[in-house]
């Protein structure tokens, strides 16, 4: 996070000077001063900048190829192209084989020895090694470990890199399939949701249903008791009544005696 923030400030700065200026041989050393920063790995933002066509058709221009060159190319594009180019500082060099170094880390975990060191234009292992941790793991654009016993280097993290222009239709289509894939996943998302609604809709007409059955069974069964409650208690009293009458009928009777 430090270094992007560093990086945000440093091109922050240079966007600020660019605009300012108008001659082209300024705006050369400015490049120059860009493309050897220590702190600047991202260059499309300087590259935009309408004042830097003032160095087409000028002694100055080759600066612009090489800013497009440190915005997108390698340390071989280089090589393949140093005729046309000016001869690079040895700040620019470091710099544009750092640059090489994430471009192949974006697309490999595993980076060959032998492949780094071709695409480096370096002669041994040692030589690759101390650039890899001097020049990239130090200054944090990347991380990983040397793994020599195999003979690559395996990335952990790699700082991004300004976009080439052969990239964007890749990135565009993996985007418009993401929103395919996202539009069908909240489709299906909000089908579910229904389904869900209809079926809470369901439960609770069954469990209405439920209760309201089961109050039906209590005022039943409370009508059902307070019936027999009234019969019993009637049953009761003529059993009392009955029982007094026996015990009338069966009481032996008093013989009475006329008066004299």
């Amino acid at each position: 996070m430090d270094m992007e923030r560093n990086q945000s400030e440093v091109i922050d700065h240079f966007v600020k000077q660019v605009t300012a200026l108008d001659a082209a041989a300024s705006l050369a050393n400015l490049i120059l001063e860009a493309t050897a920063h220590p702190s600047l790995f991202a260059f499309s933002d300087i590259l935009s900048l309408p004042n830097l066509s003032k160095l087409k058709g000028t002694p100055y221009s080759s600066s612009l190829d090489v800013l497009r060159l440190f915005a997108c190319g390698t340390w071989k594009d280089y090589k393949g192209n140093a005729g046309s180019l000016p001869v690079l500082l040895p700040d620019q060099v470091r710099k544009l084989k750092q640059l090489t170094v994430l471009t192949l880390a974006e697309t490999k975990k595993e980076l060959p020895y032998d492949e780094l060191m071709e695409e480096l234009d370096v002669s041994n292992v040692r030589e690759l090694e101390d650039f890899l941790i001097n020049e990239c793991m130090y200054t944090g654009i990347i991380r990983g470990k040397l793994d020599q016993s195999r003979r690559c280097f395996e990335v952990q993290f790699a700082a991004g890199r300004d976009l080439r222009p052969e990239q964007l239709d890749n990135i565009v289509q993996t985007l418009t399939n993401w929103l395919g894939t996202s539009d069908n996943l909240l489709h299906l998302i909000q089908e579910k949701i229904k389904w869900a609604d209809s079926m809470c809709e369901e439960n609770k007409k069954h469990k209405k249903e439920i209760e309201d059955k089961v109050e039906e069974v209590k005022k039943s069964i409370k009508a059902e008791v307070d019936f027999r409650g009234g019969h019993e208690d009637s049953f009761s009293e003529s059993r009392g009544i009955m029982m007094d009458y026996e015990e009338e009928r069966t009481r032996p009777k008093r013989r009475r005696y006329p008066l004299h």
